[in-house]
């Protein structure tokens, strides 16, 4: 039987961290060998040497230095903060790639499946209707405007000749989780596609899939779950 994945969760004390902490004390194959959290008085460094994969649910300022600390030490990194600037991770995580040995890094704007789901019949959409509006709404207590799984939403639109009408919206209340709505508008007509995640518990699946699959990704950087749906 192999060894079990080796995986520590930084942000453990937050809501996300704490349920990704649940998710990998449950799931086959993997074992939580680490919480790293301010607010339980544990650094990454204490936690990094007894890990193969890091998650990251921290803030968007202290992400990109979490991967850093993370791939210098040959340590994965699976990441689901959104905020920070993806092209110095991806430089980053350039600069610590050995052609196939030590750490990779693998973010996701969201792990929820219906959210790929979305994301790509937004796409599909986008080409037959191109005018869209985006609606995302988060709870209170996230940070960054808008989202990531917004930005990746826009950003898919567009590649696929769509036109995404600004601002983005975004909506932040006590009560909700994470939810998306994108509406496309044509002549006589409209399609509104819609996700809503009514319990951290829809990441789940996705973020146990990263952590059974970043130590053997070819890239040293991957971005979206879908690469990782796509080849199951």
């Amino acid at each position: 039987m192999a060894a079990p994945i080796r995986v520590a969760v930084a942000g453990a004390a937050g809501r996300m961290g704490a349920t990704v902490c649940d998710a990998v004390a449950a799931a086959e194959g993997l074992e939580l060998t680490g919480r790293a959290d301010p607010a339980l008085g544990t650094e990454l460094s204490e936690v990094i040497g007894d890990a193969d994969v890091v998650v990251d649910f921290t803030v968007p300022d202290q992400a990109l230095p979490n991967a850093h600390e993370c791939l210098h030490a040959g340590v994965s990194v699976v990441i689901g903060t959104t905020g920070f600037d993806l092209d110095k991770l991806r430089k980053c995580a350039a600069d610590h790639w050995d052609g196939g040995e030590g750490g990779r890094a693998f973010v996701a704007p969201n792990f929820a499946i219906g959210a790929v789901l979305l994301m790509e019949l937004s796409q599909r959409a986008a080409a037959l209707m191109p005018d869209a509006e985006i609606i995302e709404l988060h709870h209170a207590a996230k940070l960054d405007k808008p989202s990531g799984t917004a930005a990746r939403t826009a950003e898919l639109i567009r590649a696929a000749g769509g036109n995404v009408h600004e601002p983005i919206h975004s909506i932040r209340l006590p009560g909700l989780v994470a939810h998306q709505e994108v509406i496309f508008g044509g002549e006589g007509q409209t399609l509104s596609i819609r996700h809503d995640s009514i319990d951290r518990s829809s990441f789940m699946p996705g973020v146990v899939l990263a952590c059974r699959r970043v130590g053997s990704l070819p890239e040293p950087l991957t971005v979206g779950l879908e690469a990782l749906l796509d080849s199951e």
